[in-house]
C-alpha cells in the first residue's frame, strides 16, 4: 500500500510539472508554437489630455524641437579662381633647343659633369672633343612643324671665292666630289681641362661599298670614360647622305633625317630641324669637306669659305669653313703636308675648330684642334692609319 501511495503521488507531481512547463515558449519556438500561456499582459490608453495644454504644448514644441546649438554661420563665398595670364599670340613657347646657336655658354659636356676634380674636368673636354651643340637662346621660339620648306642659299652647300662680300649669291649647283678609301685612323689626343693637361686616345673609322657608307668616330681616356659617335647613310654623286647620326656617351642620342619632308628629327624631343640638299651631321662634315676638296683642289684656294648645313643629335646650324692654306705637320706619323681649314667663332662662346687634311689620304683629318671660349682644347693628332 505504500507503496502504491507513493507511486500515485509522484505521478501526479509529474504531470502537474508537465502542464505548467508545456506553457512556457522557448527561443526557438516560432511565435505561434505555445500551447498555452503562463500569463499574459495588456495596455491600456491613457486619456487625452485637456485642450488647453495641448494648445501650450503645440506653441512649445518648435523651440524644444531645435537642438541646442548655435545655428552655422552662412558659408563664406569663396573667392574667384585666379585667371593664370595667357601670353600673346606672338609670345614664343617654353626654351626648347633649336637649329639656331645658342647665346649662353653652355655646353653638353658642361652640363653632364660638376668641375669637383680633375677626373671630371678631362671627362668635359673629353666630351667635347667630338663637337657638340650649344644650349638655345632662353628667347628663341621653337621652329613651327609647318615651316616653309628653306631655300637653297640656307641649306645647300655654299663655297665663296676669297672676298665675297655680303652681296655674295650663293651658288646652288651641287659641287663634285671624290670620297676617299675605307681606312681607318688612330689619334693621339691632348688636351687642357680646368688648367689640367690629360692624354687621350681616338680613333676614326670610314667604310663604304660605294653605294653605302658608315663613319664611327670614338674617344676614350683612363677613368673618364669614352663618347662615340656614329653616321650612316647613302652615297650619293653629291657625296654624303646622312640617315642616322648618333651621339653617346652616358646615353644615346640621335638624329634621323627625312628628305621627302624635307626635315631632321631628334630623340631628344627637341623640334625639328629643316634641312635641305647638302646638310651633313657633325661626323660626316669631315669627310665630306675632304670629298669636295679631292674633287676640285684648284678650286680651294687660300681664303675660300665652305659654308654647309651641320647637324648635331638635337639641332642644326650652318658652319662655314675658311681655307688657311697649305702647312706641313710634324705628326707621330712623321712630316705630313696638310691643308688646313678653320671653323672660326660667330660668337664670343663659340668653339673654334682647326681641321688639317691630308692630299695622300684622301683629304682625310689628319689633325683636328677644338677650342673652347675658356682656354680648354682637345687636339688629336694622327699616329697610324690603315686599311679597316
Amino acid at each position: 500500500m505504500p507503496r502504491r501511495a507513493l507511486f500515485l503521488i509522484t505521478a501526479l507531481v509529474l504531470a502537474l510539472h508537465w502542464l505548467v512547463l508545456s506553457g512556457v515558449p522557448l527561443a526557438w519556438d516560432s511565435p505561434g508554437s505555445p500551447v498555452g500561456k503562463v500569463f499574459s499582459t495588456r495596455s491600456i490608453a491613457a486619456p487625452p489630455p485637456p485642450a488647453a495644454a495641448v494648445a501650450a504644448v503645440a506653441a512649445v514644441a518648435p523651440v524644444a524641437a531645435k537642438p541646442a546649438v548655435a545655428p552655422k554661420p552662412p558659408a563664406r563665398p569663396k573667392p574667384p579662381a585666379r585667371a593664370t595670364p595667357q601670353p600673346p599670340a606672338t609670345q614664343a613657347p617654353s626654351p626648347a633647343p633649336t637649329s639656331t646657336e645658342a647665346t649662353a655658354p653652355s655646353t653638353e659636356a658642361g652640363a653632364d659633369v660638376a668641375l669637383a676634380g680633375p677626373a671630371e674636368a678631362v671627362s668635359a673636354v673629353v666630351k667635347e672633343t667630338l663637337p657638340t651643340p650649344a644650349a638655345p637662346p632662353a628667347s628663341a621660339p621653337a621652329q613651327a612643324a609647318s615651316a616653309p620648306p628653306p631655300s637653297e642659299a640656307t641649306t645647300g652647300v655654299d663655297i665663296a671665292p676669297p672676298g665675297a662680300g655680303t652681296d655674295h649669291t650663293p651658288n646652288t649647283a651641287p659641287p663634285p666630289v671624290r670620297l676617299p678609301p675605307p681606312t681607318r685612323l688612330a689619334f693621339d689626343v691632348s688636351g687642357q681641362a680646368k688648367k689640367f693637361a690629360y692624354n687621350a686616345r681616338a680613333e676614326l673609322l670610314w667604310q663604304h661599298d660605294g653605294s653605302r657608307y658608315e663613319a664611327r668616330q670614338e674617344i676614350s681616356a683612363f677613368l673618364v670614360g669614352t663618347r662615340a659617335q656614329r653616321s650612316v647613310g647613302a652615297i650619293t654623286a653629291q657625296g654624303l647622305l646622312p640617315e642616322r647620326f648618333s651621339d653617346r656617351s652616358r646615353s644615346e642620342q640621335a638624329a634621323h633625317f627625312d628628305y621627302t619632308k624635307g626635315r631632321v628629327t631628334f630623340s631628344a624631343n627637341t623640334p625639328d630641324a629643316t634641312v635641305g640638299p647638302g646638310v651633313q651631321d657633325r661626323l660626316s662634315v669631315f669627310i665630306q669637306l675632304g670629298a669636295l676638296l679631292a674633287a676640285d683642289p684648284a678650286r680651294f684656294v687660300t681664303g675660300t669659305q665652305i659654308t654647309l648645313t651641320t647637324v648635331s643629335a638635337r639641332s642644326a646650324d650652318r658652319w662655314t669653313f675658311t681655307i688657311e692654306g697649305a702647312e706641313t705637320l710634324d705628326l707621330p706619323t712623321g712630316a705630313t703636308p696638310t691643308l688646313k681649314l678653320q671653323r672660326l667663332p660667330r660668337k664670343d662662346y663659340d668653339q673654334k675648330a682647326e681641321l688639317w687634311v691630308a692630299p695622300a689620304l684622301g683629304y682625310l683629318p689628319v689633325r683636328i684642334k677644338l677650342t673652347q671660349a675658356n682656354g680648354d682644347f682637345a687636339d688629336l693628332q694622327l699616329s697610324r692609319s690603315g686599311p679597316p
